[in-house]
């Protein structure tokens, strides 16, 4: 059975360039995925029309969105099971700790509010959503982020902010939330990286290799 590292963040954090690093230094047998899976589950794209206006009153509906982010992860569930079975080490950008985060943010909830205890049992507990082995948060000020996230949209083509994205505030909440789920160790534990520096990708990797 492969270990499951969920890697999280607000956006504009690096998730995915550490993806990437933590890739090449586990070599083997390492699969990934990242959620929303865009053009690839019905439920992913509803949430992109969300996230930009196109579901009308919809989008702004906390508990609603949230279900279809489960709903995606419910979807992708058989092939996280079979990615778990046959690599040593199943990369996602992205799980069941983003919703929480989130939700939360949207709500002025903290870590310990009631949405994330929605999240659990919704996602893990009806869903049966396979449980991470660890998770990797990457910190960065969400000013820092911003820049990213802008610079990223005007090089990537039909690349455009989202509604969260573009929200300062709810970064900046949904950073404090991560930064709550972390201290408690939720679901699994945390390993907190600065997302402001080049992460020590070799060292993350011994050290889920052990």
């Amino acid at each position: 059975m492969g270990r499951l590292i969920v890697i999280e963040g607000i956006d504009g954090a690096g998730k995915r360039t550490l993806t990437d690093a933590l890739e090449r230094e586990l070599g083997g047998r390492v699969a990934r995925l990242a959620f929303p899976r865009y053009g690839v589950d019905v439920h992913a794209d509803l949430i992109r029309d969300g996230l930009h206006g196109r579901l009308g009153p919809f989008g702004d509906e906390v508990y609603g969105m949230a279900m279809l982010y489960a709903l995606d992860r419910r979807g992708a569930a058989p092939d996280l099971r079979a990615a778990l079975d046959t690599h040593d080490f199943v990369l996602l950008d992205r799980y069941v700790a983003s919703n929480a985060a989130f939700g939360s943010a949207r709500l002025h909830q903290d870590a310990r509010g009631e949405f994330v205890r929605w999240v659990q049992a919704i996602e893990v507990e009806r869903f049966g959503l396979p449980v991470p082995h660890a998770h990797l948060l990457l910190r960065v000020a969400p000013s820092v982020a911003a820049e990213r996230s802008t610079r990223r949209a005007l090089t990537e083509a039909d690349r455009a902010r989202d509604t969260w994205e573009s929200d300062d505030a709810l970064q900046a909440r949904v950073a404090a939330v991560y930064d709550g789920l972390a201290a408690d160790g939720w679901l699994a534990p945390w390993h907190v990286v600065d997302g402001t520096t080049t992460p020590d990708a070799a060292g993350l990797a011994e050290r889920f290799a052990e």
